[in-house]
């Protein structure tokens, strides 16, 4: 018999993405082993009957979890076509009728769903669905721009999931590291839960999130790295975790994302040790790796900056064909700056300039990089950056001595100058 309060404990709340995390199962005689797997973060190829819907919502198939529950009048149900459907009058139905735990998740369906104005007080939940409640009210403290409040109810969170749902407190555990990065100060905190979470993540179904988890870390210790070798190094082992699930073909942005990050990661390791040039080898095979997946049209940002990065790898790719790598670096460049605004991001767009006219210069195309270099020390000293202008000015200088040398040599040997 149904009552209308939670039968089947643990449930997989939170665990899978919307809707299918905000649904509950009802209770079924042989539900055990798929509930192992549910929680676990994998759907099994066999459900018991009465929870055929679920897949479907896993699946992405909303109207086949709705038919799946037409006809059945018990409380779980009628609130799963609520989280399904959004129906205002079922919401008022669903308050009147509905208690215990399950009356909270409707509010808190509700709240998601923009139908109430906050989430309901977990006081009377226990486990996950207290936890369930607790990410809830933590949103709604971040709505609020209240996020000591949301912290400490992600704090509560994750001990309520974690002796029940330990997959549940990994997600409160990303949630929670989110959260964080949004104050100065508490990226190392922010590290920590995101190593929780990946340790209670290990060996789930839920492969994506492990792998945005991995991504997210691999940032972290490459912002805070400022060059030194080993938090570079950690970088690169979270990347290349990130690449075990994303794939060119099912996840193209991410796994270009990846292999640009992986890319500067190496490119920023001082080059001390002889395997250093392999590493940028390899920086320049994973920035060509995420060219062939980004275009300029669908993902700009990331498009320009790999083509950036690839530009001044190249510049220093120990190689015997230099001189072939300098002029892709110019043409990079080139592209580059056809997307750029100098009036919008004058520095930024010297740098590019400056890079550029380095590369003409080691060619010796000096007609070419003079005007380049002029243009990028006019644009330093415009903005305030004086020592880069300073830079680029003691390039310039370079040139003008190269130049001379040359006409000098040609001086000598009897030979022609040709103007440059």
């Amino acid at each position: 018999m149904h009552t209308n309060d939670l039968t089947v404990r643990p449930q997989p709340l939170g665990i899978f993405p919307l809707p299918a995390g905000h649904l509950v199962l009802p209770p079924v005689a042989d539900g055990s082993a798929a509930l192992a797997e549910l929680l676990c973060g994998r759907v099994p190829d066999t459900l018991p009957a009465a929870w055929g819907f679920f897949a479907h919502a896993c699946a992405g198939d909303a109207p086949g979890a709705l038919a799946a529950l037409a006809g059945d009048p018990s409380p779980e149900a009628r609130y799963n076509r609520f989280v399904l459907g959004g129906d205002p009058a079922l919401y008022a139905a669903l308050r009147a009728e509905a208690r215990g735990e399950l009356r909270l998740l409707v509010e808190v369906a509700a709240y998601t769903l923009g139908l109430a104005g906050q989430p309901p007080d977990p006081a009377e939940a226990t486990g996950e669905v207290r936890a369930f409640v607790l990410l809830a009210c933590a949103a709604a403290a971040l709505e609020h721009d209240a996020p000591a409040e949301a912290e400490a109810d992600l704090e509560a969170a994750i001990a309520c999931a974690t002796p029940v749902s330990p997959l549940l407190a990994a997600q409160s555990h990303l949630t929670l590291a989110e959260t964080q990065l949004r104050r100065p100060g508490a990226e190392a905190l922010a590290m920590q839960h995101y190593r929780q979470a990946l340790a209670l993540l290990a060996g789930s179904g839920l492969e994506d999130a492990r792998a945005h988890a991995w991504l997210n870390l691999g940032m972290l210790y490459q912002e805070r790295a400022s060059g030194q070798r080993a938090p570079l190094l950690e970088a690169v082992k979270c990347y290349q975790e990130a690449l075990r699930f994303f794939k060119r073909a099912t996840h193209p942005e991410m796994y270009a994302l990846a292999q640009n990050n992986l890319a500067l990661a190496y490119l920023a390791m001082p080059l001390t040790e002889a395997s250093d040039q392999l590493r940028m080898a390899i920086a320049v095979h994973a920035l060509r790796e995420a060219l062939s997946v980004v275009t300029r049209e669908d993902h700009p940002r990331l498009w320009s900056s790999a083509r950036l990065n690839l530009a001044n790898a190249l510049q220093y790719l120990p190689s015997a064909r230099p001189e072939e790598h300098l002029a892709e670096a110019v043409e990079l460049y080139e592209e580059v700056l056809a997307t750029r605004d100098p009036d919008a991001d004058p520095l930024g767009y010297g740098r590019v300039l400056a890079n550029q006219g380095n590369a003409l210069a080691h060619l010796g195309i000096f007609t070419h990089a003079r005007p380049k270099l002029q243009e990028a020390a006019r644009l330093f000293a415009a903005g305030g950056d004086h020592e880069a202008a300073a830079t680029v000015r003691e390039a310039l200088g370079e040139i003008e001595r190269r130049i001379a040398a040359q006409r000098e040599a040609h001086r000598d040997g009897g030979v022609s100058t040709p103007a440059v």
